[in-house]
């Protein structure tokens, strides 16, 4: 995923916390808030595990991510890894990210994005 696409100062994290909707799943949740661009974060804590696989966590949701962008309105998400996401397969992980964005209602059209899922 570009880095222009990336939310990366604490700022923004502490926005998204304070003024987004979440919704969740079993292995992430998703927080969005309003904003001009169309900007992505991951938040994977200790809880998930060491470093390795706290790194590789967040680059198979980056890889989740990176190919729905198109569709995806503009504002700020920060997608939370749970604890159970580093057991997750990238299968889930995909359908996850879907479905949290499907339920957030943050596509441009939801019949566009239906098809391509399939």
């Amino acid at each position: 995923m570009e880095r222009r696409y990336r939310l990366q100062k604490n700022r923004a994290f502490q926005y998204v916390y304070r003024r987004g909707q979440s919704v969740a799943c079993r292995d992430l949740v998703l927080l969005s808030a309003p904003g001009r661009q169309k900007k992505v974060g991951f938040s994977v804590s200790k809880k998930v595990g060491k470093a390795v696989t706290r790194n590789r966590v967040k680059r198979r949701l980056r890889e989740c991510f990176r190919p729905l962008l198109g569709d995806v309105k503009t504002g700020l998400y920060v997608i939370v890894a749970r604890p159970s996401a580093a057991e997750a397969t990238f299968q889930s992980l995909q359908k996850d990210v879907r479905y949290l964005l499907r339920k957030a209602r943050a596509f441009h059209s939801q019949g566009e994005e239906g098809n391509r899922a399939q």
